[in-house]
């Protein structure tokens, strides 16, 4: 019957601070590809599947790279290391989405030409209306995207990039300068070239009814061009459509191709 006293063993908290910090800084670059990413960066993709897809990804090169402590991330240098990792996850997010946009450009350059830019719906992912032509060529670009698994390499390339780009050490900024300037280029190129066929088909189309009402006024050929203008471009857009297929995936290898050089060590890293 002496004092002894009782305690519960206690949990040293203090043992936990440096991996759930080193955890939380992995989240920055996968979240911030994500949230730009195309598919999980739409305003359809809820809010709580993105926090749970990065935290699963995260778990996967928690416990591979090596993190930094949480007294150093709990400094104001670390405050340049943590912009460094949301630029990385960005970019890589950002070279999919302008290149998928080329998709619905097409598809918007193509509606006017065939008088269909006034179908307008709206368009969850943007946030806005868009033609419906624009996004069924989105949609399809998604469906392709997905067909090559090019999520699953872009994935595998931002994990990846962990054991070539650790956090702590800055990316190349040249390389990020021209994998910006060439995803512009390249999204205007294959617009045009998604498009080209159908455009120029229709303007010939458009010429040839305008050539004929200016010979034959008595001929109303204007309450006929345009049903005739409808059902060309959904002719040529059907004639066109492995092509078009084509031209997607060769986004998808290029869009890859672009993340992994953003991805790598600047020339002359150790």
């Amino acid at each position: 019957m002496g004092g002894a006293v009782y305690t519960l063993p206690g949990m040293d908290l203090a043992r936990l601070a440096d991996p759930v910090a080193g955890f939380f800084l992995v989240m920055l670059r996968i979240g911030a590809f994500l949230i730009a990413s195309p598919a999980f960066g739409g305003r359809y993709c809820p809010l709580p599947v993105r926090i749970v897809a990065t935290v699963c990804l995260a778990l996967a090169v928690a416990g591979q790279a090596d993190l930094p402590g949480a007294e150093d991330l709990a400094r104001l240098s670390a405050v340049p290391m943590m912009v460094a990792e949301m630029m990385l996850g960005l970019a890589a997010g950002l070279i999919l989405t302008v290149l998928f946009s080329a998709a619905a450009l097409a598809g918007d350059r193509i509606a006017n030409a065939a008088g269909l830019g006034f179908a307008m719906q709206v368009d969850p992912s943007a946030g806005g209306q868009s033609p419906v032509v624009a996004q069924i060529f989105g949609l399809a670009m998604l469906m392709v995207f997905l067909a090559l698994d090019g999520h699953l390499a872009a994935i595998r390339l931002v994990l990846d990039s962990y054991s070539l780009l650790p956090p702590g050490q800055m990316p190349d900024l040249a390389a990020l300068a021209v994998a910006g300037l060439r995803t512009g280029g390249v999204m205007f190129s294959i617009a045009s070239a998604l498009m080209l066929p159908v455009v120029a088909a229709l303007l010939v189309l458009n010429v040839g009814v305008g050539v004929v009402t200016r010979s034959a006024p008595q001929l109303n050929l204007f309450s006929i061009g345009f049903p005739i203008a409808i059902i060309a471009a959904l002719v040529l857009l059907w004639l066109t459509a492995p092509q078009a297929g084509q031209g997607m995936a060769g986004i998808v290898g290029i869009g890859l191709e672009l993340i992994a050089a953003i991805l790598t060590p600047p020339a002359g890293a150790p």
